[in-house]
């Protein structure tokens, strides 16, 4: 969270599995309930229905103001930032983002959206918040996480930003973008999930909980038998085999352009994939880019201001 003037700037990162700000990350899952739940850690209290945050996640789709569902994360991810600082009651400016080909056309949408309810009074973990949200800036994302390092990248690099739903892909030259080659494809860590959890069912016909799935896919290693582990590896490579297909079809060399990899699938990219260390670089900072999205929007505001 960055303060600019009377304003607190908050990124969220309004990923498909998972919310991420600049200090707290949580699962996108939403439970709504008439009555307050009565387990469950984060508990959202607005408009008379309860919340129970973080429990799975939500599926893909590709427009994200279908529900109200992102508009309560996004309470939920101001609250914990505002709690960090002790503070129950703020003028909040949102920085958030959506993937790289989607931006244009999902932009004022998706602002709008998050405008909904300027003046918000709610309750989280049972503190009362008042918020006034007094502006939204969507950025694109993936690229907010590098934005501040960009100007010193030289030669050719492609950016390869790996969430939960989507992998998006930006090319660039002397560390600027280049407008005409950004792609966006359904290809996030989860499709990988599926696929482990799939070849698991098919061969032991067991229903395993995802989250063994994703110990594996995180740290390369899990408490289970070898056999199960193994199938779970054989499956991320092939994921991540994939995922550098996708990449050279869109005319990536590994011997004339370095990679750069964000997101939380840079894990993936690390523990299963085969390549030159020395010209890919993976950012293990999962939170990288809703601070991306701070430092851009206090940058704008500054520049706005000095006029």
């Amino acid at each position: 969270m960055k303060q600019f003037k009377d304003r607190f700037i908050i990124g969220i990162d309004h990923g498909y599995g998972n919310i991420k700000t600049a200090n707290h990350i949580f699962k996108t899952g939403v439970v709504v309930s008439d009555t307050e739940p009565i387990f469950g850690t984060n508990v959202l209290f607005y408009n008379g229905r309860y919340y129970l945050i973080g429990e799975g996640h939500k599926e893909f789709n590709a427009d994200k103001i279908t529900d109200e569902e992102y508009f309560i994360l996004t309470l939920a991810g101001i609250a914990m930032e505002l709690n960090s600082y002790g503070l129950t009651e703020a003028n909040v400016y949102i920085a958030a983002g959506l993937p790289l080909k989607w931006v244009s056309q999902q932009k004022k949408a998706f602002s709008d959206y998050l405008l909904r309810a300027s003046d918000v009074r709610f309750a989280f973990n049972r503190k009362n918040y008042h918020v006034r949200i007094t502006g939204v800036n969507i950025f694109p994302q993936g690229f907010a996480a590098i934005q501040d390092t960009a100007a010193a990248m030289k030669g050719m690099t492609v950016l390869c930003d790996i969430g939960n739903g989507t992998m998006n892909v930006l090319f660039m030259k002397e560390g600027k973008p280049d407008p005409l080659k950004l792609y966006t494809e359904k290809l996030g860590t989860q499709q990988c999930v599926i696929a482990a959890k799939t070849a698991i069912q098919d061969k032991y016909h067991v229903n395993i909980d995802e989250s063994i799935i994703e110990d594996v896919l995180r740290t390369g290693s899990a408490d289970i038998d070898e056999n199960w582990l193994n199938l779970i590896k054989a499956t991320a490579k092939e994921y991540v085999k994939k995922l550098f297909d996708i990449l050279r079809r869109y005319d990536y060399e590994p011997s004339l352009m370095r990679l750069y990899v964000v997101g939380g699938g840079g894990c993936l990219v690390r523990n299963f994939a085969e390549y030159d260390e020395n010209r890919v670089t993976i950012n293990s900072d999962i939170r990288a880019t809703a601070k991306g999205y701070e430092s851009w929007a206090y940058r704008l505001l500054e520049k706005a201001d000095a006029k």
